[in-house]
């Protein structure tokens, strides 16, 4: 269930760049008690009185107890170049917590993670909330080069640690169009090969929408229940403007930001 959404104020700690139009922000704001993985906040940029609407993004982790936030976002229009612009410091408001997000496997067994581009910090997030559930994973993580890899974070998902002791190793693949780090090619592709060779109870994506389809289908086929995390053109936020339409294969219409962002992956009409 969605929690009652608010309004928040933050202060910022951190703004850096971390790969190729790819910036990591932590900042110190209450909402960061009562975010759920996968779910997202709406933050107000200071800077132009014109741009009225806030900036939906997710999150890679919250820390309840000192409040801190991470957001990774790329820098892509406007309102996320001033975002970039802002210093340690800075303050503003969001609202959160939006939305409803990742939920734990139905059934016992191991999950794969696949993360395409800036779909990254919710899967991240996600591997948080598995290692907490003492849950076994291994993530497939894809990017155009190798300088649009957020490293810092590759290298949190390869730490991460279950709550007990477990003998499950864990694999976490790379891959990049241009074949510049890792494997060559997609992460769909990546994804083939670890279904060849493991099987998986739950499939966590999160990307382009071309990716995930390919991924809900491949999940199918394997008989693996799948969540996805869409990204949608948000208006309001809160399911007032109707601007984030997500087809449903029973017909009409969902809302990725009331009903989603993430979503049984095979209620979704893909375009395929």
């Amino acid at each position: 269930m969605t929690k009652a959404r608010d309004l928040h104020p933050f202060d910022v700690i951190v703004n850096e760049s971390i790969a190729e139009g790819v910036q990591r922000m932590v900042c110190r704001t209450p909402v960061a008690r009562l975010l759920e993985p996968g779910q997202f906040v709406q933050l107000a940029v200071p800077g132009d009185g014109s741009h009225v609407l806030r900036i939906p993004l997710s999150f890679a982790s919250a820390n309840a107890k000192d409040e801190r936030l991470e957001l990774v976002y790329a820098v892509v229009g406007e309102g996320t170049r001033r975002l970039a612009a802002m210093r340690v410091g800075d303050a503003s408001t969001l609202v959160g917590p939006c939305g409803n997000g990742w939920t734990l496997p139905r059934e016992s067994g191991r999950a794969l993670l696949v993360a395409g581009g800036v779909g990254l910090p919710p899967i991240v997030a996600c591997a948080e909330m598995l290692a907490q559930a003492n849950v076994g994973f291994d993530v497939i993580v894809g990017a155009q080069t190798a300088g649009k890899h957020c490293n810092e974070l590759l290298d949190r998902l390869r730490g991460m640690q279950l709550n007990q002791a477990c003998d499950c190793g864990r694999n976490v693949i790379v891959t990049t169009d241009d074949g510049s780090l890792g494997m060559r090619g997609f992460t769909t592709q990546a994804m083939e090969n670890m279904l060849a060779e493991h099987t998986y109870a739950q499939v966590y994506t999160c990307g382009p929408d071309v990716m995930m389809s390919r991924v809900a289908q491949l999940a199918q086929q394997a008989h693996a229940a799948c969540q996805a995390s869409l990204e949608r053109m948000m208006g309001c936020g809160f399911g007032a403007c109707s601007c984030c339409n997500v087809a449903l294969v029973s017909g009409g219409y969902a809302l990725c930001c009331k009903d989603g962002p993430v979503f049984n992956a095979e209620e979704v009409l893909w375009q395929r």
